[in-house]
């Protein structure tokens, strides 16, 4: 498997690959919605605040995660949230999301990243570090429809400790359909 970072020339490769993994998924409704996610996510935010990995087994896209910056008004910390991340479907169940989070977390790590959220099932993403919090360790920007779902990793030596003050996410993420 080779991960690769980065969006520009495979921006419509991965924009469909979400569309169609939640669309078999979730339905078409779904699918249209994560699509436009992740087109308003390439279109709308700026390089510095937006990091994308992707997987390919045998040169064919099969994974692609995205992680974008949150700010604490009194937290210094470099904060992001994972949101999306999919495997194509006949991929899942393969290792492909663990082997691409876990690729995507010491990247992250390098580029001194200290924490990372994600807003999703706890089964899956503890395989690979993610804990359970509540708002008071993290403040979530809008309000959480399943709040058994917000998580959480340190990715530095410390122990995570509350994130400070009031959040925002970058404009994408900023409408309660995705919350």
């Amino acid at each position: 498997m080779e991960f690769t970072s980065g969006y520009a020339d495979r921006r419509d490769d991965i924009i469909r690959l979400f569309k169609d993994t939640f669309t078999v998924s979730e339905g078409a409704a779904e699918g249209d919605l994560i699509a436009s996610l992740v087109t308003d996510m390439f279109g709308k935010v700026t390089p510095g605040d937006i990091f994308v990995f992707s997987a390919f087994e045998g040169g064919t896209l099969v994974g692609a995660v995205i992680f974008s910056r949150m700010t604490y008004a009194e937290d210094e910390r470099t904060v992001f949230i994972l949101s999306p991340a999919v495997v194509a479907t006949g991929q899942q169940g393969k290792g492909i999301g663990q082997a691409l989070l876990s690729h995507s977390m010491r990247s992250l790590r390098e580029n001194s990243v200290d924490v990372v959220l994600t807003y999703g099932d706890l089964n899956f993403y503890s395989r690979v570090g993610f804990h359970r919090i509540t708002e008071e360790i993290a403040q979530a920007p809008l309000p959480l429809s399943y709040p058994e779902g917000w998580l959480a990793q340190s990715l530095t030596e410390s122990t995570l400790t509350p994130l400070r003050g009031s959040s925002t996410c970058v404009e994408p993420l900023n409408d309660p359909a995705m919350w």
